[in-house]
């Protein structure tokens, strides 16, 4: 009896076996579509570049989950260590972030965070929209301030559970200073890396940073070390700094790229994006796999196509992008324009910036001339 028991349950357990591997899907088989992977996109610059707005071309978009400037909580939380040494630091947080895992943020903020303790959190419509905040549609544009004054309620958890529901992932930052840093990412097997290089004319970046100097201070302090950043010469020493890295990062990108680096590298100017905003938004929507909607084009028309003057900084809105970029050739004293074509003439060469060689010049030369390509 027990025997012919035993019988009946080894035939259950083969019929069951045969049903489960010729009737439901399986990867190995047509009934089941795999989700593809995400698109993993970081946009790769310095501090008053034009990054923020850079950003914004992908928060704004319905598919992609955005964050600005994750590391800025490695650099706060260890702002005793230079940049050099916090670049494993950040690289660790940014692969994370990418991998929607938010559990590195336990590191570096209280073990009662909520989604508004997280850096910039009202820039990224994705923590602005559906399952991060429901009271604006995933398809809408969502401006900062009306996102931070609805949305900051909401538990931390979200911001992994919106992460989760992307696919493509954004990350601006401003802190690695060479690309080598990222070579581990770019061959990991779990990413499907691209890296957009944001670069501006350094003459228009030093300006910018002139006028939020104090906001800059500790990050300058840590690029350059605290010692370098005093007297007349600080403002150079870090602008040297950031120019070399400029160099140094579209060296590795496009003249010594590694063959895993083939199509994943991109070089923009913010010059060319507020000349031609929406053929470079158009170009860097290719690069990232994205579709260009016509709700995203009437966007970018109107937020570089305003009567703004950009005085705000670290904010976005409506201006007029193109003329706000050259202010700094009606602000900038030529004394000044020297010394940092001085520091930075690597890098003006190499991206395309004429030098400005007198006073006269610097008021009278055309754009096409002060942008000209190589």
């Amino acid at each position: 009896m027990v025997k012919s028991r035993r019988v009946q349950v080894l035939l259950i357990l083969v019929v069951l076996s045969f049903l489960l591997i010729h009737f439901l899907p399986c990867s190995n088989n047509g009934h089941m579509e795999e989700k593809p992977s995400p698109v993993h996109i970081l946009i790769l610059s310095s501090w008053r570049s034009g990054s923020s707005f850079t950003g914004q071309l992908f928060s704004q978009h319905p598919r992609v989950f955005y964050l600005m400037e994750p590391a800025w909580h490695v650099w706060v939380t260890m702002y005793q260590n230079s940049a050099k040494v916090l670049h494993m630091a950040v690289r660790d947080l940014v692969r994370s972030v990418f991998l929607c895992d938010m559990s590195v943020f336990d590191a570096y903020m209280s073990s009662q965070k909520k989604k508004s303790d997280l850096f910039q959190w009202e820039t990224s419509r994705a923590l602005c929209s559906p399952p991060a905040c429901d009271s604006f549609s995933r398809g809408d544009i969502i401006t900062a301030g009306n996102c931070k004054t609805i949305c900051g309620k909401y538990p931390f958890s979200k911001v992994e559970e919106a992460c989760k529901t992307y696919s493509h992932i954004a990350i601006k930052e401003v802190r690695f200073f060479d690309l080598k840093v990222l070579y581990p990412l770019l061959i990991d097997p779990s990413l499907n890396l691209k890296i957009i290089h944001l670069v501006r004319d350094p003459r228009a970046v030093f300006r910018s940073r002139e006028n939020t100097m104090a906001d800059l201070r500790r990050d300058s302090n840590i690029v350059v070390g605290s010692q370098k950043t005093k007297g007349e010469m600080g403002p150079y020493n870090t602008m040297q700094a950031i120019c070399k890295s400029h160099v140094e990062i579209y060296k590795a990108g496009s003249q010594a790229a590694p063959s895993f680096l083939k199509d994943r590298y991109l070089l923009v100017r913010y010059e060319d994006i507020v000349r031609e905003p929406l053929a470079r938004a158009a170009q860097m929507y290719r690069f990232a796999e994205l579709h260009f909607t016509p709700e995203l084009q009437k966007w970018v028309h109107n937020i570089t196509h305003g009567k703004g003057h950009g005085a705000q900084a670290f904010s976005i809105g409506s201006r007029d992008a193109l003329r706000v970029s050259q202010a700094w050739r009606k602000t900038l004293p030529f004394q000044k324009i020297e010394k940092v074509q001085n520091v930075c003439k690597d890098a003006m060469d190499l991206l395309g910036y004429r030098l400005v060689q007198s006073e006269e010049e610097q008021k009278n030369m055309s754009l096409d001339l002060l942008f000209a390509q190589n």
